[in-house]
């Protein structure tokens, strides 16, 4: 397993240097950079007041937060989740920048850049010159907005794993062969909820009887091996 942590973040505002806060974080366990359907979520009191300016992207308010866990009261159980693999986000500086920030204020250790995935500057690459926010994107691959009426970290998550999916090939990737407890053979798929199982196909008696006649016609089939 190569495990990785896709994340996003919102905030009071735009700058942790002039007192901006997290005050929700939202984290989505990868593997082979596919959705486990594993994830972290915590709103979080940002001890300070919400602009609202702010407040109207993500819909949170002051008193939606009054009285919810401190960032220091969560970070442990954070960091014990990101653990030590690659982060991914969208826009990725703007979410270390806030989460080095509050960890600074805490006395910890900074979470090194090197560690960084950037699904917008890979969508930037991808698609130059075109939108490439995570609603443009979701447009662009088909992908369900129906629920993203506001910012919300962990809708957000969910959202750019499937485009974190069709970013780097991973929907290929998700295509995998399974068996279910009567031996037939089915197609395992992924989406942002983890591995879903497709309907197995069934040959009836019929079609096998077909099919067994025409590999008896086939040299040395491959089936037989």
């Amino acid at each position: 397993m190569t495990r990785s942590i896709l994340f996003d973040t919102e905030t009071t505002g735009l700058d942790p240097i002039t007192g901006d806060r997290i005050l929700e974080i939202a984290c989505l366990e990868l593997d082979n950079d596919l959705p486990t359907g594993i994830t972290f979520h915590r709103v979080i009191d940002p001890q300070r007041d919400i602009p609202e300016e702010a407040a109207r992207i993500h819909g949170i308010r002051a008193e939606q937060v009054r009285g919810k866990p401190l960032f220091a009261d969560i970070v442990d159980d954070l960091m014990d989740f990101i653990g030590d693999g690659t982060l991914v986000a969208h826009n990725a500086p703007f979410d270390f920048g806030f989460l080095n920030a509050e960890l600074g204020r805490l006395k910890r250790a900074p979470i090194s850049r090197s560690r960084m995935v950037d699904t917008l500057a890979l969508a930037k690459t991808r698609f130059p010159g075109m939108p490439n926010s995570l609603d443009a994107l979701c447009r662009r691959f088909g992908i369900d907005l129906s629920e993203r009426t506001s910012h919300n970290a962990l809708l957000d998550c969910k959202l750019l794993a499937e485009v974190y999916i069709e970013l780097t090939g991973g929907r290929q990737r998700g295509l995998s062969l399974a068996s279910d407890s009567q031996g037939s053979m089915q197609i395992a798929t992924y989406s942002s909820e983890g591995p879903r199982i497709a309907r197995p196909i069934i040959p009836s008696a019929a079609e096998r009887d077909a099919h067994a006649a025409f590999v008896a016609k086939l040299k040395e089939p491959v089936w037989n091996i």
